[in-house]
């Protein structure tokens, strides 16, 4: 039996970490196969396509069994992309499925 084939949430060459994501990650406990997972698998919550010097977007996905946001900016020309930041969504400020800000 066939089954439909996965589209990437970013089509990366490469994904590499940036200073601050691997604080971030060591002060928040998130291990780098979770994040590659949520590049891989998440799904686009947020476009911020004039961020510099790469577009970015903000992904949701899972860490441990628990949602996981993800920001990570692709150059356009080698596909190569970065991870800025990660973090365990706060309840207090998304609503639930932590896919809308809260107002």
């Amino acid at each position: 039996m066939a089954t439909a084939a996965h589209t990437p949430a970013m089509d990366c060459s490469g994904v590499h970490f940036s200073g601050h994501a691997l604080r971030r990650m060591f002060e928040r406990g998130v291990g780098a196969a979770a994040i590659r997972g949520v590049v891989r698998f998440g799904e686009v919550v947020d476009d911020y396509p004039d961020d510099t010097p790469f577009p970015s977007c903000l992904l949701l996905g899972e860490g441990a069994g628990e949602p996981l946001h993800v920001v990570v900016a692709r150059n356009p020309v080698d596909s190569r992309c970065y991870i800025i930041t990660v973090y365990w969504p706060d309840p207090d400020l998304w609503e639930p499925g932590f896919k809308v800000r809260k107002r």
